[in-house]
């Protein structure tokens, strides 16, 4: 279960950045309604994950996905470019979570 709700923590930080981006400096009440729900559930989801994995795992997998998924949104959602170096940075991070991944057990 707990990779669930670090998996979910994950998509509200991927929310959490997207929705502050669209707040335009916390100025639009939407996104910044959006912002603030989505920090309070993904620390919270984050929190409960990290009852049965270790905070060394937890937390470096959550902020990973959060960036990955941010990326990606920025790309597909945003516009923002996707340079050869932010997918061989990307790549980098996926082999990172892969590996604390597996170190976890």
């Amino acid at each position: 279960m707990a990779w669930i709700y670090l998996a979910l923590a994950a998509v509200f930080e991927v929310a959490f950045a997207v929705s502050m981006k669209m707040s335009d400096g916390l100025t639009r009440t939407g996104p910044t309604v959006i912002t603030i729900i989505s920090v309070i559930l993904g620390l919270w989801l984050l929190a409960l994950a990290m009852r049965d994995l270790p905070v060394s795992v937890a937390y470096p997998i959550w902020t990973a996905l959060g960036a990955i998924g941010t990326i990606v949104l920025g790309w597909l959602w945003l516009g923002e470019a996707l340079t050869p170096l932010k997918v061989v940075s990307v790549a980098l991070i996926v082999a990172g979570v892969a590996g604390l991944k597996v170190s976890a057990g």
